[in-house]
């Protein structure tokens, strides 16, 4: 098990003009297009019951209130006060496994920069953020802080971070206990990780009860398909060598696939919620991921 810690490194200065154009970016999209989507969709538990209204249009039909509707023989909904102390707690799975990339960006790059942005619009909205990071061999955890200073030191804290030696240990496992213990009932959950399948934490299913839990992959074009008719060397970040793929080989396809569609049926496992999977194409503008994620949100998502 890595070794835990807190966290108190000073602010790092390299990634300042990223987190500066990702800020900028973060809070033009929350202007003009996720303002109350985001709200929608990290709302978690944190909002308290208020009153039952009229259903309008563009109102969330998860809030319909089904007893007072069948009496009334018209839509109503739900309608709560949100407490605005909502904690977002970012849980950053450094595996070796995400330093794979077919096409210039890795899923690390892809995972960094997907979650800058989302800390980012939490500190436009006034969210806290902490962060719970882990690699092989070490984890540590920052508390949740307030405030753009705040938010902005946690992002820089993560982006700061040095990717892990491919010549280590290829897992990170995740201090689950710990996360029981620090999170505040009824906050948010954001898991980044590569979701390679394996037995589901021992802890899950009480953490996934008592928070409102997203998990965040990013996919290379590699993952959904393999190039077709060619021969090719890759570096296998866990395995720490180059592996030869013939992907004319209509075994070595079937295997690729078979891989897939455990690593989506352990997605969903852990997942169960449509909505409460994002997935981030290597080759797609994070931003715009998100944007189209929050907005499957606020028109209201179904299980899968």
């Amino acid at each position: 098990m890595a070794e835990m810690s807190a966290q108190v490194t000073p602010m790092p200065s390299a990634p300042t003009a990223l987190l500066q154009r990702l800020e900028w970016r973060a809070r033009h999209a929350v202007n003009t297009t996720v303002s109350g989507e985001y709200r929608s969709a990290f709302r978690g538990r944190g909002m308290e019951f208020d009153q039952v209204v009229k259903y309008q249009w563009g109102d969330d039909p998860r809030d319909i209130d089904w007893n007072v509707t069948a009496r009334l023989g018209e839509p109503y909904r739900k309608r709560f006060v949100e407490e605005r102390d909502l904690t977002v707690t970012f849980i950053f799975e450094d595996s070796p496994a995400l330093q794979f990339g077919s096409e210039g960006r890795t899923r690390r790059e892809t995972l960094l920069e997907t979650a800058a942005l989302l800390m980012l619009i939490g500190a436009i909205n006034r969210d806290r953020v902490a962060l719970l990071y882990s690699a092989p061999g070490k984890s540590w955890f920052q508390r949740a802080l307030p405030g753009r200073k705040g938010i902005m030191r946690v992002a820089a804290m993560l982006l700061g971070q040095p990717a892990p030696s491919l010549g280590g240990p290829a897992s990170c496992p995740l201090p689950w206990s710990f996360v029981k213990k620090t999170a505040s009932r009824g906050s948010v959950l954001l898991w980044f990780g590569p979701f390679a399948p394996q037995r589901m934490p021992e802890l899950w299913r009480e953490l996934h009860y008592r928070h409102q839990a997203v998990g965040v992959r990013a996919d290379d074009p590699w993952d959904v398909e393999l190039p077709r008719n060619e021969r090719l060397s890759a570096y296998d970040p866990l395995a720490g060598r180059l592996t030869l793929l013939n992907t004319s080989s209509s075994a070595e396809r079937a295997a690729h696939a078979a891989w897939r569609e455990r690593r989506d049926a352990y997605f969903m496992e852990m997942f169960p919620r449509s909505d409460d999977r994002l997935v981030v194409r290597n080759e797609d503008d994070p931003l715009q991921a998100l944007v189209a994620w929050f907005h499957r949100h606020r028109h209201g998502g179904a299980r899968a």
